[in-house]
């Protein structure tokens, strides 16, 4: 067997995966934000007051969308995910960021019967639901996503996973970011719609996960950490993969976060499917028009990166991490203006808009992109506040 064919796996085509013989594992330590702490390339001046402003210590006030409150709702939005993920950052797990969350629920030692794997995921679902998941999708474990390594974050040196063995599946959790707030970007008050997201899914993927546990079977909650979860998203068939480095779904459009569980449950898998993004993407370029630092790329998807902060020998739509990081620090937030001007960021719960995603994904997609000319201006972040005084 060729050194090609060990990188691929079946269903690749299907998925829109494209892995050639250049692959290697991503290693964590190579992160855009793990390189903000040991990288003196990516270190500066703006790194610290960005890390720092998520403590109030640093946080700049220069107008509309970065005062003290835009400031405090944000890092409020993200505490318990902080406290989630601070708890055993002296031990050198930073949880949930760049190690697995710590299971808190032993698994039972009398193991549920599973006799129809199809009907587990329908329960499982539900109980992701149940507990606010608002997308559910269940994969194979596929190694080749996972980072070489976690890393201590006492000194950035690299720690091994300590996964446990036989793990068969990995059950991918989504979750919204608010659409009000996501029209604001780029500002302090957007980067709230991402921290309440992390703050629900760090308690949506715990619960879920101790629910398997409970039922015998082991299940390793996990956000950002231990292994990238595009791939696996997109595998588990929740959407596609798109030029802003976003999974498109058809529920949220790019609008979401996503936590992922590792687990051993019997239990039947989901299959991709493809939408037809990548053909949508192919004539639209709004986000790397929109993107103020020219981080995201023009053209087709290519095989590698311009830094050590991309993953090696997948052909794909790969940003510039170094000069998106550098925007974020200057900023002292985060920054999601690709997400924001994503002709696919839409309430699909509404007609219209459902009646749109029809037109992107079928052969009249270039009428769906003209109907999107004017869609996708900022919203002043003081509206935003302004409306909700209104509410009350």
């Amino acid at each position: 067997m060729s050194k090609h064919e060990t990188f691929r796996r079946e269903g690749d085509d299907q998925s829109g995966i494209e892995v050639t013989d250049q692959f290697a594992r991503f290693s964590q330590k190579n992160d855009i934000f793990s390189r903000a702490f040991w990288d003196d390339t990516i270190r500066s001046k703006h790194t610290a007051k960005f890390f720092s402003s998520y403590r109030m210590e640093a946080a700049p006030r220069r107008g509309d969308g970065f005062t003290q409150r835009d400031f405090a709702l944000r890092n409020a939005a993200w505490l318990i995910s902080d406290i989630m993920s601070e708890r055993f950052a002296g031990k050198g797990r930073r949880e949930g960021f760049q190690a697995p969350i710590s299971c808190d629920t032993p698994v039972a030692r009398d193991k549920l019967n599973v006799e129809d794997p199809a009907l587990m995921a329908q329960e499982i679902k539900k109980i992701a639901a149940f507990f606010g998941a608002d997308l559910c999708g269940i994969t194979d474990f596929d190694d080749r996503w996972l980072y070489e390594n976690r890393i201590d974050v006492r000194d950035f040196s690299d720690a091994p996973h300590d996964l446990p063995e036989g793990l068969t599946t990995v059950i991918v959790l989504g979750h919204e970011m608010d659409e009000d707030l996501v029209a604001t970007y780029p500002s302090a008050l957007a980067g709230a719609a991402t921290g309440r997201a992390y703050s629900h899914e760090a308690s949506v993927v715990m619960q879920t996960a101790a629910y398997i546990r409970n039922l015998g079977y082991e299940a390793v909650p996990s956000m950002n950490d231990t292994a990238l979860v595009i791939p696996y998203a997109i595998k588990a068939g929740l959407g596609e993969y798109a030029r802003n480095q976003l999974v498109i779904t058809p529920e949220f459009g790019p609008r979401l976060r996503f936590s992922k569980i590792f687990t051993n449950l019997p239990i039947a898998h989901d299959t991709p499917k493809p939408l037809g993004v990548r053909a949508f993407c192919d004539i639209c370029t709004k986000c790397a028009d929109a993107c103020p630092v020219k981080a995201l790329p023009y053209g087709p998807p290519e095989v590698g990166g311009k830094n050590s902060s991309a993953i090696k020998g997948v052909r794909k739509w790969t940003s510039d991490a170094e000069k998106c990081f550098g925007f974020w620090a200057k900023m002292a937030s985060d920054c999601a203006i690709c997400m924001r001007v994503c002709p696919f960021n839409r309430d699909f719960s509404k007609t219209r808009h459902r009646l749109w995603l029809k037109l992107a994904l079928s052969r009249f997609r270039r009428f769906a992109l003209w109907l999107d000319r004017k869609r996708g201006e900022r919203v002043k972040p003081g509206t935003w506040w302004e409306n909700k005084r209104a509410q009350r």
